[in-house]
């Protein structure tokens, strides 16, 4: 597999928005509770996408033949993902969270092996290391020494089975077995698991309800931020993402993913008046080399 152009925007995009999405979450911690962000987050996106996907509701339509297989996928990309991000923001910290979720590479590799029989090989594990020591560059700010103060809570437990979540979806999503979706429209495709993953995102803001965490205060500033990642982190970004990871696996794909916590901290800098750094650079191309690595033994794989 050689990374084009095409397939390199569709897996970077995605990065930037999601990175913007862990931003304006961490800002609406104490305006809307996670599981009731997550529901009107995906309400709203799935609202907007309707007229062009709504015939995947109809009785005859191919969604309900592979209900089981998209109830598994709302869940895993869209039911529970965001909401742990959301909910491990509410007691982590951005750094934490960041660094867990830099594991998405060894998970997906791990994910793959288990469970899909793709067993990693020596330059993915490198190119793991690679863009996982880039990740922990950035979140350090080039001195590796405040690893040490680094404490972990409950919050970090949510972000890392959220990691491993979607690292199974992105495997799901490369493996359609039986399913024809590639055949589908690709808003029907993308609606048909909004649907069912608000199925479970209601199930999740009940409990949350019910166990009286629920907190909604509503302001313009807020509005806008839940139209930017009903848009952008949701339609456009699971839009790219999902194609990208078709064209180019999801253990490349899962390299890519390293480059979230890296636009995190350029726009955080970027936010409070700063510059990027020396450093940055240095974890870019570490990310990158990590990406190259794991690429290079796809394109080897396939002249064999």
């Amino acid at each position: 597999m050689t990374l084009t152009p095409r397939i390199i925007f569709l897996l970077v995009l995605p990065t930037i928005l999601w990175a913007g999405n862990a931003i304006i979450g961490r800002l609406l911690v104490g305006i809307v509770s996670p599981m009731m962000l997550n529901t009107f987050r995906w309400a709203l996106a799935a609202l907007i996408l309707l007229p062009w996907a709504y015939q995947i509701l109809r009785p005859m339509s191919p969604l309900w033949s592979q209900l089981p297989r998209f109830l598994w996928l709302g869940l895993l990309g869209v039911g529970s993902y965001n909401a742990l991000l959301y909910l491990s923001l509410e007691t982590s910290t951005p750094i934490n969270v960041t660094l867990i979720g830099s594991s998405m590479p060894i998970w997906m590799l791990l994910v793959g092996s288990l469970f899909y029989k793709r067993h990693p090989q020596a330059l993915e594990l490198i190119g793991a290391v690679l863009s996982l020591l880039g990740v922990v560059i950035v979140l350090t700010r080039g001195e590796l020494h405040h690893l040490l103060d680094i404490t972990f809570v409950s919050g970090d437990l949510w972000i890392l089975l959220a990691t491993i979540l979607w690292a199974f979806y992105s495997w799901m999503l490369s493996h359609p077995g039986q399913s024809n979706e590639r055949d589908w429209f690709w808003a029907q495709f993308l609606f048909a698991q909004m649907a069912t993953g608000l199925l479970w995102s209601v199930a999740f803001t009940a409990i949350e309800w019910q166990q009286g965490f629920t907190e909604v205060h509503f302001t313009t500033a807020s509005l806008w931020a839940l139209l930017y990642i009903a848009l952008g982190p949701s339609l456009i970004a699971y839009r790219c993402w999902g194609m990208g990871v078709q064209a180019a696996g999801p253990a490349i794909s899962a390299f890519f993913a390293n480059l979230i916590p890296l636009f995190t901290a350029i726009f955080s800098t970027l936010l409070l008046g700063e510059w990027p750094q020396v450093f940055h650079a240095i974890a870019f191309s570490l990310i990158v080399a990590g990406i190259f690595l794991s690429s290079r033994l796809g394109t080897q794989q396939s002249q064999r």
